[in-house]
C-alpha cells in the first residue's frame, strides 16, 4: 500500500473455525502487498495429510505439537499476513509469542470474531473439522466459551465478522490503520 497507511510488520489473525482467517487472510496480503503465510496449510504440507487425517490417524496430540512448531517458526521468521488456526492459541507458548509480538509495536494481533449463526454456514460443520464431528453446533459454542477469552487478551483488535463479505472484513481492518 502506497498512500501512507501503515501497515504492521505482522498482522496475525486468530479466531475460531468460520470466521474467515484463511479467506480475509489471503484478501488482505492482496491489497497491502504482503505475503501470505496459512498456518493450517504449513502443517498439512508438512506432514502430507489433511488436518481432519493428522486428527484420526495421529491424534489431536501430535497435531497440537506439529501445529506449536509450525506457528512459532511462521511468527518468528514471516512478515506479511499470518493466518493462525483456530486452537494454536491454546499452547502458552503461541500466546507468550503473541504477546511478545503486539507488545513490539511492529504486529497486530486480530481476533475475527462470529457468533455460531454465522459461522456455521461458512463452516458447514463436517468432517474438514475433526474437533466439529461430534454434535457439531454445540462442539463449536464450547470451543468459543473456552477460546473467547483467550482470543480477546491476545488482540490488539476485535474484528466482528458477522454479516460482512470478506471484502468488507479487509476494509474494515485497514481503515483500522489510517
Amino acid at each position: 500500500m502506497s498512500d501512507g497507511k501503515r501497515v504492521p510488520d505482522q498482522v496475525i489473525l486468530i479466531g475460531p473455525p468460520g470466521a474467515g482467517k484463511s479467506t480475509v487472510g489471503g484478501l488482505l496480503a492482496r491489497e497491502t502487498g504482503s505475503n501470505f503465510v496459512d498456518t493450517d496449510q504449513q502443517i498439512e504440507s508438512k506432514i502430507g495429510k489433511k488436518i481432519a487425517e493428522i486428527f484420526i490417524e495421529d491424534g489431536e496430540e501430535r497435531f497440537r505439537e506439529v501445529e506449536k512448531k509450525v506457528v512459532l517458526e511462521a511468527l518468528a521468521g514471516s512478515k506479511g499476513v499470518i493466518a493462525l488456526g483456530g486452537g494454536a492459541v491454546l499452547s502458552d507458548e503461541v500466546q507468550e509469542e503473541l504477546m511478545r509480538a503486539k507488545q513490539g509495536g511492529k504486529s497486530e494481533v486480530l481476533f475475527l470474531d462470529v457468533t455460531i449463526a454465522y459461522a456455521a454456514p461458512r463452516v458447514g460443520f463436517n468432517k474438514e473439522r475433526p474437533l466439529l464431528l461430534v454434535n457439531p453446533r454445540g462442539s463449536w459454542q464450547e470451543l468459543m466459551n473456552k477460546r473467547r477469552p483467550i482470543y480477546s487478551s491476545l488482540a490488539t483488535r476485535i474484528i466482528d465478522t458477522n454479516e460482512r463479505t470478506p471484502d468488507e472484513v479487509v476494509a474494515a481492518i485497514i481503515a483500522g490503520w489510517e
